[in-house]
């Protein structure tokens, strides 16, 4: 039941009010036809609205059911709107984007009835109606009865108590003006309508009461209602029933999205132009990700490749390459002074190298290093791709399927050709060429091939297997070829020495080759140094037996150790920096074991029981000191002249340069100005020489004969070397990132063993690209974000253009909306539509943006091949793609929270009313 009680109705414009309801007193029955007469502006409608809880009363009450609606929430009258009131109006208010079986629908689904429940309900209310077979129709496909049909179906379809029809044949001619009341006369029978209308003749026809307005009051009411006590308790009853059934109406997700699917789709080619604008700024973004991922990826494939070629090191003595980098580059500031520009300064550069040299020096410890690596180990292991252990033992390898044995590593040829044993290491040095052929594989098994192809063969699998290495081109350089055993090595070097030292040309065959079946074939022995000792059994003493050819291949024959090529490597196409060129790789299992066979060897045990006497020469180690001896006593023609500090000798030279003097070509009596070395004794005996001068010379001596009579010096004639203390130990980190963080846990040891008070434990990495290539990386970085600063304004300005078109929809459909709050849609869900709608098209603007971009990528990446001859190519992460089309989304639906929100404010009689 529903009663109007003192209802006052005021609209202020300006100083100007305007009464439109007056004191109204009215009481409905719960079903009846009442119409509603009067001229226009008498406030017919406005009492519409009221009741339809469109608008709001100024004073009195409307009471529902009994309940006093002075309280009412927004909430409250959309729950009131949606469960206990239908709208029927005279321009039928449909939404023409939705079929009739959609609008039909609407109600229910801010109701929070089941798709199935709503489709079969809504089937049902259009029958009523007689239009069940026009369910897939739009309403511009329909007539004007038809339409005011489809308008009474959606009023019916959530069962409202009360049923308001605003001129509902005010549109319609007279045939289906009657069509149209007939069918609200048979609904009045159980509900209550009320009917606001000009035509007198169909008032007088189909309605049960009539009254009458004029100026905003009541002046005539055909058939009062005044309600009894059982009236009021029957509408207490239906009150509670009300409270049970009165779920606040909410619209879902799949509603508000599929009004602005529906409505998009009308607008399509603005909502493509609108979405491409928008992704304008997302291509702009995408294209510098994907380019500096694409560089990125180039640099790390260069970064990994060189510190495969390239590891990070810690030798015995090691001297800190990137300050001396800095050094050169001049990147760090010498002086720290600020000084004009009027003169010419030095900045003292060299001598900063100089001392870098001398100050960054560092003897490393590398025994207590590979203990804590090896309590360390997993967090190694997931950091570097391989840990190598260098150590000094020599592997002795020969080619024994040959008439005569060919020893292939270690190469000695050139010191033998040279007579010096120091020639490899310069020939090296000049020629930038590795003559070491024989190296320990990066890797084992699989890890292997993470930086190889194997093109033939297999792996190797213990210690005697090896493999050989070609480079990316399927070929190796000559001494390779000669350190596989292919060639004579003897020969070849004679060919280079005379080249080089005639300065004529080396031929060389250009077709030669082999195939992969001859050098498989290929067999080897190992024999280690230790092997070649023969013990006295008189004197006790070992005697070095190498340089007898008949008892080395004795012992290659009787105790080498077998090996055989079992397999051919190449690095993979995409090594921009190829590891290596070319060689035989063996597993560590190789070193191990003549690290183990020569320490358990008989002559290293002995060697090891007896510290301070030589087991080759049975003489103790030389222990002296200059204090011990006098010059006069020895001969200076026994003194190695690389031992020989020269400097305090220059007082005695005249015209010569010490810096343009070449030590290892001169002998000690014209470097220091006598004509022999028995004038220079002579002087030494008058007492010539100074005092620093007679040091020197004696250091030289005690460096002389320490070096030929030293426990090093026999362990290493011996081949001997502990595994607890490499020579110097590689780690091939697996990334840039990687290597940054094992320095950090170096630095973390040097700390520890520091606070241990054990800072001669300290060990100083060498990084020998780290100081090249750790910058380009920032630069990469740096120029991505700024690109990505410029590009993103155009993104804001597309989204803000998205905002403004929003605005525009909402202008477009605002009757819509007047429509969604009539049937209960709470702001919240009107705002909810144009977000739906914002979302979409950011959604949409977001995936054709990365879409566009990865089909841009094709032409790039052939530019970039052809222009630059690499294989740099753009590559747009899909983290970085997911996240952009999430950055389009929320940027878009920031732009459209404003013009929601107006939307969602706007008055629903104001839309109605709107075109």
């Amino acid at each position: 039941m529903l009663i109007l009680k003192d209802i006052v109705k005021d609209y202020h414009t300006g100083d100007t009010t305007v009464k439109a309801l007056r004191n109204i007193n009215i009481n409905f029955r719960e079903n009846e036809f009442v119409s509603i007469l009067g001229p226009s502006g008498c406030g017919k409608t406005t009492l519409l609205n009221l009741i339809g809880g469109l608008d709001r009363y100024t004073s009195g009450d409307l009471i529902i059911n009994g309940k006093s609606t002075k309280t009412f929430k927004d909430g409250d009258w959309d729950t009131y709107r949606n469960h206990s009131i239908g709208f029927v109006f005279q321009s039928y208010n449909l939404i023409p984007h939705q079929s009739v079986l959609a609008n039909v629908e609407l109600a229910l689904t801010l109701s929070g009835v089941s798709k199935k429940e709503r489709k079969e309900r809504a089937i049902a209310a259009l029958e009523q109606v007689g239009l069940k077979d026009h369910i897939h129709k739009k309403p511009n496909q329909m007539s004007g009865g038809q339409m005011q049909r489809v308008a009474i179906a959606r009023a019916l379809i959530n069962n409202p108590d009360i049923l308001l029809a605003d001129e509902p044949t005010g549109a319609l001619d007279s045939e289906t003006s009657v069509q149209v009341m007939e069918i609200l006369k048979e609904i009045s029978k159980d509900k209550l309508i009320i009917m606001v209308t000009h035509n007198p003749d169909l008032a007088e026809a189909y309605s049960n009461r009539i009254i009458r307005f004029m100026d905003g009051k009541v002046i005539g009411d055909s058939n009062p209602f005044e309600p009894q006590s059982s009236d009021f308790f029957c509408e207490k009853q239906k009150a509670e029933e009300e409270k049970k059934k009165g779920k606040k109406p909410s619209m879902s997700l799949s509603t508000a999205f599929g009004l602005s699917l529906r409505n998009l789709a009308t607008k399509k080619g603005r909502t493509f132009l609108t979405s491409f604008a928008g992704s304008i700024g997302i291509i702009g973004i995408a294209l510098v990700i994907a380019l500096s991922t694409g560089i990125q990826n180039f640099v790390d494939n260069i970064q990994t490749d060189t510190l495969m070629a390239f590891p990070l090191s810690i030798e015995n003595e090691s001297v800190d390459i990137e300050s001396v980098m800095n050094s050169m580059t001049g990147m760090t500031n010498l002086n720290n002074l600020d000084h004009d520009r009027e003169n010419v300064y030095v900045n003292g550069m060299i001598a900063e190298i100089v001392n870098t040299f001398i100050n960054k020096a560092t003897s490393n410890n590398l025994r207590t290093l590979k203990k804590y690596i090896s309590d360390n180990q997993e967090a190694f292991d997931e950091l570097c791709n391989d840990i190598q252990y260098i150590y000094d033992t020599p592997l002795n390898v020969f080619r024994v399927d040959t008439d005569e044995y060919i020893q292939v590593s270690p190469n000695t040829v050139i010191d033998e050709i040279s007579g010096s044993a120091e020639s490899t290491e310069m020939f090296e040095s000049f020629t930038g060429t590795s003559l070491t052929i024989w190296d320990e594989l990066i890797g084992e098994g699989e890890e292997i091939l993470e930086n190889y192809n194997l093109v033939y063969g297999r792996l190797p699998e213990n210690k005697n297997e090896v493999v050989v290495i070609l480079d990316v081109n399927n070929e190796v350089n000559e001494f390779v070829l000669h350190g596989i055993g292919l060639k004579d090595q003897s020969k070849f070097m004679e060919e280079v020495m005379g080249s080089l030292g005639t300065g004529s040309t080396l031929e060389h065959e250009l077709e030669e080759k082999y195939t992969y079946e001859e050098i498989c074939n290929i067999k080897y022995k190992l024999v280690l140094n230790y092997q070649y000792m023969v013990k006295d059994e008189e004197t006790g003493l070992w005697q070095d037996k190498s340089a007898s050819k008949p008892f080395v291949r004795k012992v290659i024959d009787e105790q080498g150790l077998d090996i055989s090529i079992v397999g051919v490597i190449r690095p993979q196409d995409d090594n921009l920096i190829a590891v290596g060129t070319g060689g035989v790789g063996y597993t560590s299992e190789l070193m191990d074991y003549a690290l183990s066979q020569t320490l358990n060897s008989q002559v290293v045990q002995e060697q090891l029981a007896s510290p301070d006497r030589d087991v080759i020469s049975g003489l103790d180690f030389v222990k002296l000191s200059v204090n011990d001896f006098d010059l006069a006593d020895i001969d200076l023609n026994d003194i190695d002249i690389k031992y020989l500090n020269l400097a305090p000798f220059m007082s005695l030279v005249e015209g010569i340069d010490i810096t343009k003097i070449d030590i290892s070509n001169i002998n000690l009596s014209s470097t220091i100005g006598f004509g022999s070395m028995s004038e220079l004794q002579k002087k030494l005996v008058e007492g010539f020489l100074t005092d620093d001068q007679v040091i020197a010379l004696k250091q030289a001596y005690i460096d002389t004969v320490s070096a030929q009579r030293s426990y090093d010096n026999t362990m290493g004639i011996l081949g001997y070397q502990s595994a607890d203390t490499p020579k110097a130990i590689y780690f091939y980190p697996k990334s840039f990132d990687a290597k940054d963080k094992l320095k950090e846990m170096f630095a973390y040891y040097n700390e520890q063993v520091t606070a241990d008070n054990h800072p001669e434990y300290s060990v100083q990495p060498t990084d020998a690209v780290g100081a090249l290539l750790s910058s380009v990386t920032l630069i990469i970085d740096i120029v991505t974000y700024v690109l990505i600063v410029f590009v993103a304004i155009s993104l804001v300005v597309s989204s803000i253009m998205i905002g403004i078109i929003t605005y525009i929809s909402v202008l477009e459909r605002t009757k819509e909306i007047g429509i969604l709050r009539a049937i209960g849609a709470s702001k919240k869900d009107v705002s909810s539509v144009f977000n739906a709608e914002t979302f979409t098209i950011g959604l949409a603007a977001g995936v054709l943006g990365i879409l566009t971009t990865l089909l841009l990528e094709i032409p790039i990446n052939i530019l970039l091949r052809h222009f630059t001859g690499t294989d740099a190519a753009a590559s747009l992460p899909f983290g970085a793609a997911v996240g952009l089309i999430l950055i389009s989304v929320l940027l878009t639906f920031i732009a459209g929270l404003v013009p929601s929100r107006m939307a969602a404010k706007k008055d629903p009689v104001e839309a109605l009313r709107s075109e």
